[in-house]
């Protein structure tokens, strides 16, 4: 063999060396790189997830509490807010004449919602609920108050009816 055919076996012998080293061995260190820097990030996202986890668990305490103290019970407001009346009509004698369907207007991304129901009986216990609504319950702000002095004719008897209007407010 000459130097010359001794030259191109060596370098096709290098080449096909370097294929079969970059088969076998580069490729995969490559693809565990790729892997080793997946994981890395991985590992940087779930570092904190314990603490994320008691965060979660804190505002879930802290939102089931705020429901119980507005006694919200994971009901819709005005179911909440109708058997709130209603319970307290059951203890003192009032009377739940009418509770329609909220009103619902929308500016600037604030939905505002007003709820209509009349009541009959007596004017001090009705003044007790719409306190009771107001700052015990935290469903709205009363923005009107209508009493109205009815006869019943056919007992000979006067009532007392109040027609209630409570605005409550819920960002979009």
């Amino acid at each position: 063999m000459s130097n010359k055919q001794r030259l191109i076996t060596l370098l096709i012998g290098t080449l096909i060396t370097a294929v079969v080293c970059y088969q076998f061995a580069i490729s995969k260190t490559i693809a565990l790189k790729e892997q080793y820097s997946n994981l890395k990030q991985q590992k940087i996202l779930f570092k904190n997830t314990p603490k994320q986890l008691t965060l979660v668990k804190k505002k879930q305490r802290y939102y089931d509490a705020i429901l119980t103290k507005y006694q919200l019970n994971g009901n819709s407001i005005p179911n909440s807010l109708l058997q709130n009346i209603t319970n307290f009509a059951k203890t003192n004698q009032l009377k739940v004449i009418d509770f329609t369907e909220p009103h619902i207007s929308s500016t600037n991304d604030i939905a505002v919602k007003t709820y209509q129901f009349t009541l009959e009986g007596d004017y001090n216990k009705t003044l007790s609920l719409i306190h009771k609504l107001e700052q015990e319950t935290k469903f709205g702000e009363i923005i009107n108050l209508h009493f109205k002095k009815e006869k019943n004719y056919k007992l000979g008897t006067h009532y007392l009816q109040a027609k209630i209007l409570l605005k409550s407010f819920n960002t979009n």
